[in-house]
């Protein structure tokens, strides 16, 4: 596909991050994620330590807090090619999420004290925001956290945890005053996996994996400390970290990858040329190139300081439904190819992984915000509606 990302500079940058994963990515861990094979904590940290040691473990960090200070341009390039060649994709929750809100709103000993850890792997965190009858309607969570001798004391539960059977830490939003509208109520607090009243239980999927869990707190001790900036204040800092978020949702690399594969298992089907199939490959390549250059020009405001806003939803919404309509296209190709189950050996590439990829990634669309939600926000706060 044509690429907006193709300077000399850029091609330097592209044969400098081949040449590290070359080097660097266990053979056998690529393969996992060729296939579709659940990884482990084993094969995000291995990974994680390679980067780590390279300096690029948080690719959207400045260097101030250790990270390579890398331009949106070069955040996509690396994105896209570390895609491309199936590396690991290391979960974002301490990286892409709770750093950066550390950054903007936690206190200097919180940056202190979690940034490295972050960046070293020492810390694994996981999002503690979507509980049952709050997911999309977030404001309507009901975890509470109430006063006590030096901190607060947390009850309540989440759900939907994503990888918090390797987490040590969680950020969690939590309702420290009910009498108020629901949105002015909550709190952003840090809390220690370990800490005395809390309990996960993993929920296994159709395929047998354990991706997610619940979180159940009793009486769980939080110290004042580990409250992310003031009180009551926790919806401003979780409309942040969700737009922040969103501005990575878009997935360039994953759409890229995505085409890239379709248009394989195209030739490999024989069907390439036929004119639905031909049809449908262009529109995704607009619609991509059309999302880059949004995504290029919001990260770029991004950069300089500007509050990009309402504009991540509609990133959001195009990206994931690009992604979404990528696999539906892959699966209509692969036909009964698609059928076996991932990591069976039963099915040859370019068409192992097909169904799962289908129907796993029916997320996109739900997390950070369901689209419909998204929709809303657009109708509100950009259409005046």
């Amino acid at each position: 596909m044509t690429d907006l990302l193709n300077s000399p500079e850029d091609m330097a940058f592209r044969k400098e991050i081949r040449d590290f994963v070359a080097a660097e990515l266990d053979p056998d861990t690529r393969a996992k994620v060729v296939r579709g094979a659940p990884l482990v904590r084993d094969d995000f940290m291995m990974w994680h330590r390679s980067l780590y040691q390279k300096g690029w473990a948080a690719p959207g960090w400045p260097k101030e807090h250790g990270g390579p200070g890398w331009s949106a341009r070069q955040r996509l390039i690396a994105d896209e090619e570390l895609f491309r060649l199936h590396t690991p994709p290391l979960p974002g929750f301490g990286f892409k999420m709770i750093g950066p809100i550390l950054m903007r709103f936690g206190s200097t000993a919180q940056q202190q004290r979690f940034l490295p850890r972050i960046l070293s792997g020492e810390d694994w965190w996981c999002q503690g925001f979507s509980e049952t009858g709050a997911g999309s309607d977030l404001a309507a969570l009901r975890t509470r956290a109430e006063r006590t001798k030096g901190g607060w004391l947390i009850s309540g539960s989440k759900t939907w945890t994503t990888y918090a059977q390797y987490a040590n830490w969680i950020f969690c939003l939590v309702r420290t005053d009910p009498d108020v509208k629901k949105q002015e109520g909550i709190s952003m607090m840090l809390v220690d996996m370990s800490a005395p009243g809390l309990t996960r239980r993993g929920i296994r999927l159709m395929d047998g994996t354990e991706e997610v869990n619940e979180i159940f707190l009793d009486q769980v001790f939080v110290p004042d400390d580990m409250v992310v900036g003031e009180i009551n204040m926790g919806w401003t800092y979780a409309k942040a970290l969700l737009e922040h978020e969103r501005l990575g949702i878009g997935g360039i690399g994953r759409s890229k990858h995505l085409l890239e594969r379709a248009r394989e298992m195209a030739r490999a089907a024989g069907c390439e040329a036929e004119p639905e199939i031909a049809d449908a490959l262009a529109e995704f390549e607009i619609d991509i190139m059309a999302i880059e250059a949004t995504t290029l020009r919001l990260m770029a405001a991004a950069e300089a300081g500007v509050r990009i806003g309402a504009e991540t939803s509609l990133l959001k919404i195009r990206g994931t439904e690009t992604q979404q309509g990528l696999t539906e296209l892959m699966l209509d190709i692969a036909g009964p190819s698609a059928l076996p189950a991932r990591d069976s050996g039963a099915t040859e590439e370019p068409f192992e992984n097909v169904a799962f990829q289908f129907m796993n990634w029916r997320k996109l669309s739900i997390y950070g915000g369901s689209n419909e939600i998204q929709r809303s926000i657009l109708a509100s706060q950009v259409l005046g509606l």
